[in-house]
């Protein structure tokens, strides 16, 4: 499926626009009775159990939870990184679940964007050529110039044509997220995007994440940081593989200048 167009109003100009919403939208991302386990040294352990979730186009959603609570496993099996050994997954009117390789490579290329706590940069590439090429994998146009934007917008004018091991950790970070946002992907994942950044560079970051949802995309983020779940939209919290809460915000959305942690 292709990705949706973002409006002009959050995009450079001559960039496309997004088609007017349907009165009565669906779901972009719905999971039902979702589980995930694996086999560990003969043990079967269940890293998701029982997660039902819907969010919409237009949502900033924060996935919230210690270590070890399912978070990135709820990111990868959204993104078709991984497979659900139970229920069921449908992304952007697309059931993923049980889907084919074929199949999962072009969804990941078209639907959904993730930002990789582990950064997943390609080491030969330079960070410009990292950006363009997810531009390129998304079907867009322009690739060269849509790179450069979004680095500038995370601050990296100076250090486009550097490869990943002449960049710090939290520059890295930068450019997996400038990858994201080059993609006019209709889904945008992010696991701990701000874990390797400063708090001023934390706050531009998560300012674009909200931007990008403002402009249609629904937007998932994963965080164990409670200060930063106030920028939400919802906040969807996970203990031991099942969801305990999904609501807004305690005392209300918060803007990203306004937070501290």
């Amino acid at each position: 499926m292709p990705g949706l167009a973002l409006p002009e109003a959050a995009v450079r100009a001559g960039e496309p626009a997004l088609a007017e919403a349907p009165a009565n939208p669906q779901p972009l991302i719905a999971l039902a009775d979702v589980g995930r386990r694996y086999r560990l040294d003969g043990l079967e352990v269940a890293a998701l159990s029982g997660v039902s979730l819907q969010v919409n186009a237009g949502e900033f959603v924060v996935v919230l939870g210690p270590s070890g609570s399912g978070k990135t496993t709820l990111l990868n099996l959204i993104g078709g990184l991984d497979a659900a050994t139970s229920g069921h997954i449908s992304v952007a009117g697309q059931a993923i679940t049980g889907a084919s390789r074929g199949t999962l490579a072009a969804y990941r290329r078209r639907t959904t964007s993730f930002v990789f706590q582990t950064f997943n940069l390609f080491p030969g590439l330079t960070a410009l050529e990292n950006v363009e090429f997810g531009a390129e994998a998304a079907g867009r146009q322009g690739t060269a110039e849509i790179a450069r934007d979004r680095l500038a917008e995370v601050g990296l004018t100076d250090r486009m044509n550097h490869f990943p091991h002449q960049l710090s950790g939290g520059e890295q970070q930068r450019v997996a997220s400038a990858r994201a946002l080059a993609t006019n992907n209709p889904v945008l994942l992010a696991d701990e995007p701000t874990g390797e950044l400063d708090f001023a560079t934390g706050v531009t970051i998560l300012e674009l994440l909200r931007a990008q949802a403002v402009a249609g995309r629904a937007v998932i983020v994963v965080t164990h940081n409670r200060e930063i779940a106030r920028a939400a939209d919802r906040v969807v919290e996970l203990s031991s593989g099942r969801i305990v809460s999904d609501g807004a915000p305690a005392g209300g959305r918060a803007d990203v200048a306004k937070l501290h942690w």
